[in-house]
């Protein structure tokens, strides 16, 4: 490995998922530098669909809510920073200037169906990225799925054009903010050769 070890701990072995969170705030300059480090990982066509959605204010957090599980809502209201991550359904209109070797390829996602699956396949790209730069930050997430995507996109989305697809939590680790380690698939079970 080129990554020295105590960077693998920090970006892999040694991460968790964060259930609670200090106080302290998270930074626009923090999530700005995050997705500074993070915006080059590659995707498909060098699509770049995903949006981050800060949820900052009382009233925003307060809509949120009404949208997640109840073993997530209180991780919610206490987190210093939640972020919605989105797939833009009309990120193909960024590819000229994305992908300026060839003009043509904003029509390659003519299809709406093919475009918006393609949205949601490289946003989830981007969020594994964001998700190892956050921790790169020296902060910890704390990524969930249990949340009414259709609502939220009703909410915050009106228009159509985001889809969500992951609410996180961000900050720095609180007292007791980790579940013990849950047991991971050993290469023999992932990895085969043909």
């Amino acid at each position: 490995m080129s990554l020295a070890t105590d960077a693998q701990d920090l970006l892999f072995r040694a991460a968790r998922t964060a259930n609670t969170f200090t106080d302290e705030p998270v930074t626009d300059t923090q999530v700005h530098a995050i997705y500074d480090l993070i915006r080059f990982g590659p995707t498909g066509a060098n699509a770049q669909p995903l949006r981050i959605v800060l949820v900052r204010t009382p009233e925003a957090r307060a809509r949120l809510l009404t949208h997640v599980s109840a073993t997530n809502g209180p991780k919610i209201a206490a987190a210093p920073l939640v972020a919605i991550l989105a797939a833009d359904t009309r990120f193909h209109e960024t590819l000229p200037r994305l992908f300026p070797h060839n003009p043509g390829a904003r029509d390659w996602y003519a299809d709406p169906a093919f475009r918006e699956s393609q949205a949601r396949f490289n946003a989830s790209i981007q969020i594994g990225y964001l998700l190892v730069g956050i921790r790169a930050a020296g902060l910890s997430a704390g990524p969930m799925g249990g949340f009414d995507a259709p609502g939220v996109d009703k909410d915050f989305f009106p228009d159509g054009r985001l889809r969500s697809q992951l609410l996180v939590n961000i900050g720095r680790p609180g007292p007791n903010a980790w579940q013990a380690r849950l047991p991971r698939l050993e290469p023999t079970e992932v990895i085969t050769t043909v």
